[in-house]
Parts: structure tokens; sequence; C-alpha cells
């Protein structure tokens, strides 16, 4: 059929063909480019042999040339008085074995598995992370270091200083972990990979408190979601400043705001409860009482609510950190927005 779709559209067209034959014209195409229809394809006569193919990419890979374009290595071969072939085909020999990019024996390091935390209750999990506050000097810098409770957003303690140092971030944490009262093996803290992070003082201090430490990936920034949220709603608060005048004015500014955050945010990953709320376990008053209201005026005008008795949302029952999609339990979210 294909023969003859082909010898009909000789006549009157490819398209007009197809339909008469009803061969769908991507089989005729394919048919075209099988192998059985090609004739044989023979090198051409300009070709590099084998030989001389190994010794162009010997040379490539040589550690004299290794970190050296074509466009530089042909001609150095030219003038100690040796031609191996065009720089366009030291390319495409390099293309054929994927070495384009990079050639030299590099090291590279294996790929990290994912932390995956998760908490059914506040205090099992907390996560910190630093960052920068602008000031009206220009190329001077505040910075905000900020501890995140996992399952309840709550805002467990922050500090402002005017450089990053562990030293401060050993104070601030040991401070959280004596006020929140936490006993030995009950919390994990998680952050990423910044210097004060990963420097001994902190190191010392999970062990001195039996904390366990959890790390996000290098170069990943998903791994530390929740505080990168927290600190995107605090920018993006309507009272937030372009620039700070001083820490004094930062300090009076972030105590407003952990009021507003932890006592007045509805959250939309808790079911617009307050971190506070989640926190201090009042939540399931505070869900009641609106499902009341709710249902109140459902019975009064249920013409409105086209989905029928509405119930107000929940909060999750657990707040992971790259979940395992087959460990999702039915309440369970994943990494959340603000």
């Amino acid at each position: 059929m294909i023969h003859a779709t082909e010898t009909l559209g000789r006549d009157v067209g490819i398209v007009s063909a197809c339909a008469a034959t009803g061969v769908a014209r991507s089989s005729l195409y394919a048919a075209r480019q099988s192998p059985s229809t090609q004739p044989s394809l023979t090198p051409p006569a300009n070709a590099l042999n084998p030989t001389e193919r190994t010794a162009i990419w010997e040379t490539l890979t040589s550690p004299r040339f290794a970190d050296q374009t074509p466009y530089e290595i042909v001609p150095q071969l030219l003038d100690e008085g040796r031609y191996l072939g065009s720089i366009r085909s030291f390319y495409r020999i390099l293309a054929e074995n994927q070495a384009v990019p990079e050639r030299r024996d590099v090291l590279r390091h294996p790929p990290r598995s994912a932390p995956r935390l998760s908490a059914t209750q506040p205090r099992q999990v907390w996560t910190w992370d630093i960052t920068q506050l602008a000031c009206v000097i220009r190329g001077v810098a505040l910075y905000l270091y900020l501890v995140l409770d996992l399952y309840s957003r709550y805002l467990i303690g922050w500090l402002i200083a005017e450089h990053q140092s562990a030293t401060l971030a050993e104070q601030l944490l040991s401070q959280c972990y004596h006020r929140w009262q936490i006993a030995p093996e009950q919390l994990t803290v998680h952050n990423d990979n910044g210097g004060p992070m990963i420097a001994q003082p902190l190191t010392d201090l999970w062990l001195r408190l039996g904390v366990a430490p959890s790390r996000s990936r290098p170069r990943v920034s998903n791994d530390n979601p929740f505080s990168e949220a927290a600190f995107k709603t605090l920018k993006y608060h309507f009272t937030f400043p372009d620039r700070f005048a001083d820490p004094a004015q930062a300090v009076t500014w972030m105590r407003a705001f952990e009021r507003w955050y932890n006592w007045r945010h509805a959250h939309t990953g808790l079911g617009l409860m307050t971190p506070a709320a989640v926190h201090f376990g009042f939540a399931e008053r505070l869900w009641v009482k609106r499902q009341a209201i709710l249902h109140a005026a459902y019975h009064a005008h249920p013409e409105r609510f086209a989905h029928g008795l509405p119930n107000p949302p929940r909060w999750p029952e657990r707040v992971c950190i790259n979940p395992l999609p087959t460990l999702l339990l039915p309440g369970d979210v994943p990494i959340d927005a603000h």
C-alpha cells in the first residue's frame, strides 16, 4: 500500500494520495526513512580512518591539551609540523565522545540523599536560616537569624546582628532550646550549608544538648523551604521598609512583625489558623467555633452553598520536608506555601 500511495502521489499529490488510499502521511514519511528504503551509506573518500581518529582523541585527552579547545590545539600542532585534522574534525570527535563541555578526569561528587523530616506536633523539628536586611547606608547590611517550628510555623526566636557569626547562632539556638524546655533527643534542627550553620560551635552545641542536626543538600534551596517561605512573608509584609536606618529600628519592626505573624496571621498552610493557635493547642476549639458558624449560615441559606454543608479547612496532621510519596498519609502535606 505504501508503494501504491507513492506512485499515486506522483500524479495527484501526497495529501490526495494518502486520503484516497487511507495511508497516514506519517507512515509514508516513516517508510521513506526506514533503512530498507535507503541506499547503503559508505564513508566519504575524505573521511578519517580509525587510526587517525584515535590519534586525535588521544591528543585531545592528553595532559597537555586537556584544558584547550581545538582552536588552540590545531595551530600549535601546525607550528610543530603536525596535522591530524581540521578544527571541525576535532570538534566532531569531541561531540561523538560527549566531551565538548569537559574532558578532564575531574572529581565528581556522588549525589546526596535529600533530607526527609516530618513533624506531627510542635517542638519536634525546627528550621532556621539567616537573611540579609538592607540599610539606608549603601554597602551596609543587617542579618536576621530566624528559628521556626516546622509543625506550627511559630517563630521560636530571632536575632538581628550586623554580621553573620556561628557564635551568635549558637547563642540564639541555645536560648531557644532552654526557653522552650526541650528535652534531650526530642528535637531535630534543620538548616542549610551556610558558614555559621556548619561551624564547629553549632556541631558542639548539638552534641551537648542532644539535638539531631539536619542539613540541606549543597545548592538546593528547596531543602529548607519553610524558612524561605517565612522570609518571603516577612519581606512582603506591607509595613516592611525597603531599608532600615539602624539595628534599633530593625529590632522594633521585628518585634511588631513577630506579634502579627504568630498571633494574627491566618496561615494558609495551617487551615487559616494562626501559628500560635496550632503551637499552643487551641486551634481545635477555634475550628469547632468556625464550623458552628458555617453550619448556621448554611441552614439559614442552603442555596448559597453549592457544595453542601461547609466545614472550615484544617491544619495538616503531619508536615514534611521532602516527603516520600508512598509514605504520605491522609492529612499530610508536602512543602507548603506561606
